[in-house]
């Protein structure tokens, strides 16, 4: 496969990720508020803690958050910065404000 065609096809996988309303309201809010761990994304959302953790997998599989465990608690934070223009953009929000 040609660079440029893997180049569109990653980033196809990273607007696929991100193409689920919950999914992309928690990646919002790892970006204003920084690392979270899923007691306070299932506070902030309303949704179950399976619920969020199965969308957190989603996430990671697809690089746009990473893990880093403490104590007891994962914590999560966007690896991908591409990730905060991309959410900014869609909405209507300026990147800057953003961690």
């Amino acid at each position: 496969m040609e660079p440029e065609a893997i180049r569109y096809e990653e980033k196809a996988e990273l607007l696929k990720a991100l193409a689920h309303p919950l999914r992309l309201r928690i990646v919002r809010g790892l970006l204003v508020c920084g690392c979270r761990n899923v007691s306070c994304i299932e506070e902030k959302t309303g949704q179950s803690q399976s619920c969020i953790s199965q969308h957190l997998s989603k996430l990671r599989a697809a690089g746009v958050v990473q893990a880093e465990r403490s104590g007891n608690e994962v914590y999560y934070t966007v690896v991908d910065r591409t990730v905060a223009a991309v959410v900014a953009a869609l909405l209507g929000e300026r990147e800057e404000d953003y961690r």
